[in-house]
């Protein structure tokens, strides 16, 4: 039975979706006013790799992944210029061409990464008259406060109802320390009071009409507001970075306890950050390089360029709770990681039955099970392939058997798990979706050439093909049925 970590338990808990056969999952998506970087891949995959397993699993997963595209400010959650919107002035573009633009490259960049479609998609800027309704309904009970028509949650009158603080594990005193260089908000009662819609200034270009003022709604609203309206007031999962936990995170359950009275999401998943030289990976921190950069490796850290399978293969290498630190090295030993799998899945599908095994394939498939229902542990299950990629290996060189049934068995298990859940492309199909298949006929034109060749004894013919390959890079290897490969 699946066990999943709860941040808000701070404990492995087996999951019990609210109800039977159908299961809620909020993640929140990018802020669009720049190209996705390897920090944004990671919450990607790592709720893709949940969603898949869902599924697997036989849930009806009804997966709503946003858009913030308004309210997402530049200092901090409540002050200074729409990312967005500032993106649009210094283009000279409508905001939403910017919004636009970003999205759709995002979604580019997803589908290089296998990465599944979330069911529902909202953008923020879609569902203003729900986040107002939202704040009204905070405001009737008594939890938030107008100033010069901006209006903000009540936090100190909150804590006297709720426990604010729980996700992330902070009190109310913590809080106001980490807080007081912001004490120059005068609008607000308290620093640690937070927007929930925030009056428009003069040269402010996206801005709605409400009952308070000409504004925007602030940044945690738009995922309490979307998640209740697509999910319901109560909704199984909550996912996204760790970085969110504080103080995205902990409003949203604050706004849902305020105006519902009641906490709307029964199991909150964090992941870990991405980090160069130990510092996480961000726009803030201008270390990031985008996932564009990878593919074409133009950045002064990377010594080549990395598929889109690579990468994610990067990413499943580690538990989606532990820190990755990025490096080129790291990438290229994941690279090879992964061109051993590629290997011996495509081995996988070539080699013959026999009529009996002399090679052991073990329990592969309760194992892999095993470990994904560990709080789906990604790395645990890659082991377990390699594992078996020994017994491939030893029957395609020939020096081993294996029976029709457990072939049959090993090649649904490498589909499911390799493929279908962890989402790794190991048959070809990204690199054909590239316009490959011909240069992949090409290869293999000249060395049936090359066979044919040497099967007339025309070795000068034989050794100037292979000679010509390896000096383009291509690594050729004899078999007993042929030939192998790779680049």
């Amino acid at each position: 039975m699946l066990q999943i970590y709860n941040t808000l338990s701070r404990q492995k808990e087996y999951f019990k979706p609210l109800h039977e056969g159908h299961v809620g999952m909020y993640v929140c998506g990018p802020t669009v006013y720049g190209d996705a970087h390897l920090g944004h891949a990671r919450p990607a995959i790592t709720f893709d790799l949940l969603y898949r397993y869902l599924m697997h699993l036989g849930y009806k997963v009804r997966y709503v992944r946003n858009i913030t595209d308004v309210g997402h400010l530049e200092h901090d959650a409540d002050e200074g210029e729409d990312k967005i919107a500032k993106k649009a002035r210094l283009e000279q573009l409508e905001p939403m061409e910017v919004v636009q633009y970003f999205t759709n490259r995002y979604h580019r960049d997803m589908e290089l990464l296998n990465v599944l479609p979330p069911s529902i998609e909202p953008h923020a800027s879609g569902h203003i008259i729900e986040q107002i309704a939202f704040v009204q309904k905070i405001m009737d009970k008594g939890y938030a406060y107008v100033s010069n028509g901006s209006v903000y949650m009540d936090v100190e009158k909150y804590a006297k109802d709720y426990p604010y603080g729980k996700l992330s594990g902070r009190n109310l005193e913590d809080i106001v320390t980490e807080t007081r260089e912001l004490d120059g908000q005068q609008e607000k009662k308290h620093s640690f009071d937070f927007a929930l819609w925030k009056k428009a200034a003069p040269e402010h270009i996206m801005h709605w009409p409400s009952p308070w003022s000409e504004g925007f709604p602030g940044w945690h609203m738009e995922c309490s507001a979307m998640g209740t309206k697509y999910l319901g007031e109560e909704f199984d999962i909550h996912g996204g970075g760790m970085d969110l936990m504080f103080p995205h995170h902990e409003a949203e359950i604050a706004q849902s306890c305020a105006a519902l009275g009641k906490e709307s999401v029964h199991y909150w998943m964090h992941n870990n950050m991405i980090t160069i030289a130990g510092k996480k990976m961000g726009k803030s921190y201008n270390n990031f390089i985008t996932l564009e950069q990878f593919f074409a490796g133009k950045h002064e850290l990377l010594e080549q360029p990395f598929s889109p399978m690579t990468i994610r293969f990067f990413i499943l290498q580690a538990h989606y709770r532990s820190t990755v630190d990025f490096s080129n090295d790291a990438l290229v030993a994941a690279e090879k990681g992964l061109g051993r799998l590629t290997e011996a899945y495509q081995r996988l599908m070539k080699i013959k039955a026999s009529a009996a095994s002399s090679v052991e394939i073990g329990n592969l498939r309760e194992r892999c099970q095993e470990a994904m229902d560990d709080d789906l542990n990604s790395p645990i299950v890659i082991s377990h392939l390699f594992d078996s990629a020994r017994a491939i290996n030893t029957v395609f060189d020939g020096k081993g058997t294996i029976s029709e049934a457990d072939l049959e068995e090993l090649r649904a298990v490498w589909k499911t798990y390799a493929m279908d859940i962890l989402g790794l492309q190991l048959d070809g199909a990204q690199d054909a979706g590239a316009g490959m298949d011909a240069y992949k006929g090409a290869v293999d034109m000249l060395l049936n050439m090359r066979l044919e060749a040497k099967r007339n004894k025309d070795w000068g013919t034989s050794d100037k093909i292979r000679n010509a390959l390896t000096e383009l890079g291509f690594t050729i290897k004899d078999t007993k049925d042929g030939f192998e490969w790779s680049l």
